[in-house]
């Protein structure tokens, strides 16, 4: 029995070899794709620091991006159906600079804030949709055997920008905010110049059997995606209350936020190295130990337990990301990839929302408790799924 839908990369032959020069030059948009929102934090929060006198302002016009984001994702991504991949690609990523190049040139002329929050939120109001479309264009990139190293690769590029981007923020933010926020500008427009074409090639022209975009498979892994994304942003967004707890400073909340994120870098590169598409059931020992990772965290025993758990869920964030990114791109009607991706962007920064509201309702430590639930649960679903599944003769997955 075979998949009904094309496999990833089917429209860029499934053995032609990967170009390195348009290949290379994806890395590079997919790594700074990503930046304003990974400098977002910093950068906004000075300005919100230099015009109202409260960083808190920051949070808000992050928040505004996030939420615009979510909301944008899926009709976004369908406006361009009739558009090469790469033009609609561009379209999206100018207005972005466009609109964050506002919010630098109002900030430096001290506008009234609430232009400044509604200018991140147009911002964010393609980020879905780019994304999207970005991780679309590489099915015509790279052949389906090596796929896995390719988003190996970036999830690994992806998560350095992750970890440089709030420096660069800051460094420039302390010469001027609005002069941070024009860089953040910049960096996420080099996309819009380097993301090579794809041909003539756009959804309307991709031939297959349509379906929706909200099947039980498909959103079984959308879940766990946002329930993984709430799980790191409880443990980041939580990390100086952490350091906190032990009696640190609050500036040692890195001793929580380094190892996450260096083990991710981690992760990314076995993904890469191994190059191939995880089992099932390899999937699910890797939301096992995501799910173990946030209950030690949750425990609250010692600031050693509490790093080892953030290095088990730093460890399996890459392989995981690159498996839901496979699997959906194998689920997902042909015409509707760039929605389905797109939702999958949106179900992360789902759960950094909701990891968010109850970080604001409830103390710390209920938070990754409930976060903690959520994973476990999700697991659960994971492996009940499996257990009623019958995998197709000849593969695995």
């Amino acid at each position: 029995m075979t998949s009904p839908h094309p496999s990833p990369a089917n429209s860029a032959g499934t053995d032609a070899p990967s170009r390195r020069g348009p290949l290379l030059r994806w890395y590079v948009s997919s790594a700074t794709l990503g930046f304003p929102q990974a400098a977002g934090p910093i950068a906004f929060s000075l300005v919100a620091l230099g015009l109202t006198g409260d960083a808190r302002g920051g949070a808000a016009m992050m928040l505004a991006m996030t939420l615009a984001q979510v909301a944008g994702a899926i009709p976004i991504a369908r406006l361009g159906t009739t558009f090469p991949l790469a033009m609609f690609l561009r379209l999206l990523i100018v207005v972005r600079t466009v609109a964050l190049a506002a919010v630098a040139l109002l900030a430096a002329y001290e506008a009234p804030f609430a232009w400044l929050i509604a200018l991140a939120a147009v911002a964010g109001l393609v980020n879905g949709a780019a994304s999207g479309y970005l991780r679309a264009i590489l099915n015509h990139l790279a052949s389906a055997s090596r796929m896995p190293r390719a988003l190996g690769i970036a999830a690994t590029l992806n998560e350095t920008t992750f970890v440089l981007a709030p420096v660069v923020a800051s460094g420039l933010g302390t010469v001027s905010p609005a002069f941070g926020v024009l860089a953040l500008a910049v960096v996420g427009a080099l996309p819009a110049l380097l993301v090579p074409g794809a041909g003539s090639s756009h959804l309307d022209a991709v031939r297959g059997p349509g379906g929706s975009v909200l099947s039980p498979s498909l959103l079984l892994w959308l879940l766990c995606a946002a329930a993984g994304g709430a799980t790191v942003a409880a443990i980041e967004i939580g990390a100086v209350a952490l350091a906190l707890n032990f009696g640190y400073e609050p500036a040692l909340a890195i001793l929580f936020t380094v190892p996450l994120c260096l083990a991710s870098v981690a992760g990314g590169i076995w993904v890469s190295v191994r190059n191939r598409m995880a089992s099932r059931r390899i999937v699910l020992a890797q939301l096992a130990v995501m799910s173990a990772g946030s209950a030690l965290v949750a425990l609250n025993l010692s600031i050693a337990t509490t790093v080892a758990g953030a290095l088990l869920v730093g460890s399996v964030l890459a392989p995981l990301a690159t498996y839901y990114s496979l699997v959906l791109d194998t689920l997902a009607p042909p015409q509707r990839r760039a929605e389905v991706f797109a939702l999958l962007r949106t179900a992360n920064a789902c759960g950094v929302i909701f990891a968010s509201a109850v970080l604001t309702a409830v103390s710390l430590s209920l938070t990754l408790i409930v976060i903690t639930g959520l994973m476990i649960a999700v697991t659960l679903v994971v492996g009940v799924a499996s257990l009623r599944r019958r995998p197709p003769a000849g593969r695995s997955g």
